[in-house]
């Protein structure tokens, strides 16, 4: 099973000739591949898996997968608050 996390395109580079994207994880600021997704624009929200951009997707997908990652957090925070 793999899985994907929405980011946000903040900016391109090209580091050692493989073209990158800085992407924006909710605060958590990465460099990316982005040699799959020709087609995506600065501001575009795309999934990514292991370092590499899979596809770009709606904003409104990319936030309720946010919001669903925020919540499952919240529950293993409170889940070890319990267990302590």
């Amino acid at each position: 099973m793999c899985l994907s996390i929405p980011g946000r395109i903040i900016s391109f580079h090209t580091l050692e000739g493989v073209k990158t994207a800085e992407v924006d994880f909710g605060g958590a600021i990465r460099n990316i591949s982005i040699e799959w997704v020709p087609e995506a624009k600065q501001g575009d929200y795309i999934l990514v898996h292991v370092g590499t951009a899979l596809a770009v997707i709606d904003e409104e997908s990319a936030k309720e997968s946010l919001a669903a990652f925020k919540y499952l957090n919240k529950l293993t925070e409170d889940q070890r608050k319990l267990d302590l």
